[in-house]
């Protein structure tokens, strides 16, 4: 009886898997398996038993029981700070320690760190508070303005300030200041934000029957000695126009000596409105020879709003090659808080807007002066796109990178009449 049961499965597993190495036969005259198969079928059977496959579990890993794993407690706002440095105590390895905190606002944040025990990774939790602890910067201290007798009196309108992270700091002053009566008022201001840091600053306010009118006398330079002066190698001249200069003479310009001009294209205040001669100065600059760039004033707060005066600029250009990049000329410092915007939202309103002008297929430019290129653009913001350096001395002592160098507001050039922006081009810095 078991011999038959042998056999049966021999016949079985030949079907299945076939005899001697060969395929397995399907039709019925094979299936006939001969008498002499029993002795190889019963060592094929106990082959066959032999070969059962039995599965092992590996224990699942688990993360370490004595786990050390701590983080600062704070970090400053818009901080940009990885897990390497956040992490202050471990006995474990970082999984990836270049992930970036989320430090865009102020409050408590959770962060998932990833590390290896036992060749697994795994994530531990780690809760973090962002804080501003940076005062407010002082762009205008005001010093000693002048105030007309019987108007009314606001600080705001004499001083200028901006904070990192609020947009709206608020302004008060102690002392006593009768704005209907001629005197001089010393008075104490103080700028606080919403992290209540403060600066504090002196300063007095000269009431007055008349304000006097500025005094210009400021001397003029001969585009000449201005070329004499900085004339060495990797440097080329050129100057910036607006509407200020007239019916300007460009090949008269380019005889004496200057290679490039960047022409203002228009301005912002309420609305885009095109300089009044940028037609006629992109048309004479080019039919001269001279290579040509363009620059927008704005006093616009918003992302949107840069990127309708984008549109507006590549329309104006359209047709006209550019050497030079547009450049974006920002100015309203003096009483920056009026504009409610953080140092972080100017520096985002630029970065899109230089976004905008490169995806047209044009060149970025940021215009400021070195004041406001210490205390209102960021290191990442100067070093994202070429800086044209406003600095009206003999010799600047900005340290920062810049490509141009608008060195003079009182130059005088053939083929301008008045004064005109002196500039120096340093070719080994690039424009793109």
């Amino acid at each position: 009886m078991k011999l038959k049961y042998i056999v049966i499965l021999s016949a079985a597993l030949c079907l299945l898997t076939g005899c001697g190495g060969q395929k397995a036969a399907t039709s019925s005259s094979d299936a006939k398996a001969p008498t002499t198969a029993v002795t190889t079928t019963v060592s094929t059977t106990t082959t066959a038993s032999a070969a059962t496959t039995v599965t092992t579990t590996k224990p699942k890993s688990e993360p370490p029981k004595d786990l050390v794993l701590k983080g600062l407690d704070s970090v400053e706002v818009y901080e940009d700070i990885s897990l390497d440095s956040f992490i202050t105590e471990k006995n474990v390895d970082l999984s990836d320690g270049s992930v970036r905190l989320n430090t865009s606002d102020t409050g408590v944040f959770e962060v998932e760190v990833p590390y290896i025990y036992n060749g697994c990774v795994f994530t531990q939790k780690l809760q973090y508070s962002v804080i501003d602890t940076t005062p407010p910067v002082v762009l205008n201290a005001g010093w000693e303005p002048n105030h007309k007798v019987g108007t009314p009196f606001d600080l705001n309108d004499y001083v200028g300030f901006a904070d990192n992270f609020d947009s709206d700091p608020v302004l008060t002053f102690t002392g006593d200041i009768d704005p209907d009566k001629v005197g001089l008022y010393p008075l104490t201001a103080t700028v606080t934000d919403s992290s209540g840091n403060f600066t504090t600053w002196d300063l007095k306010i000269c009431v007055l029957n008349e304000v006097p009118r500025p005094v210009d006398d400021n001397p003029r330079v001969n585009y000449s000695d201005f070329i004499s002066r900085y004339d060495g190698d990797n440097v080329r001249f050129g100057i910036d126009v607006s509407a200020w200069q007239t019916n300007v003479d460009y090949n008269a310009v380019k005889e004496a000596g200057c290679s490039f001009v960047i022409i203002r294209v228009g301005y912002f205040y309420s609305e885009i409105t095109m300089d009044d001669y940028f037609r006629e100065n992109i048309k004479n600059a080019t039919e001269a020879g001279l290579d040509v760039g363009v620059y927008f004033y704005t006093t616009d707060n918003t992302q949107d709003g840069v990127r309708e005066h984008v549109r507006w600029i590549a329309e104006q250009v359209k047709g006209y090659e550019l050497q030079m990049p547009v450049a974006f000329d920002w100015e309203e410092f003096a009483n920056f808080q009026k504009y409610h915007m953080s140092i972080k939202d100017i520096n985002d309103v630029y970065a899109v807007f230089a976004d905008e002008i490169e995806k047209c297929g044009y060149k970025a430019m940021l215009y400021s002066s070195k004041n406001f290129l210490g205390n209102i653009w960021s290191e990442e913001t100067k070093a994202s796109h070429p800086v044209w350096l406003a600095h009206f001395v003999d010799e600047t002592d900005y340290d920062g990178e810049y490509a141009i160098w608008q060195a003079s507001a009182y130059g005088h050039i053939p083929g301008i009449n008045g004064d005109v922006d002196m500039d120096i081009q340093y070719l080994d810095k690039k424009l793109d």
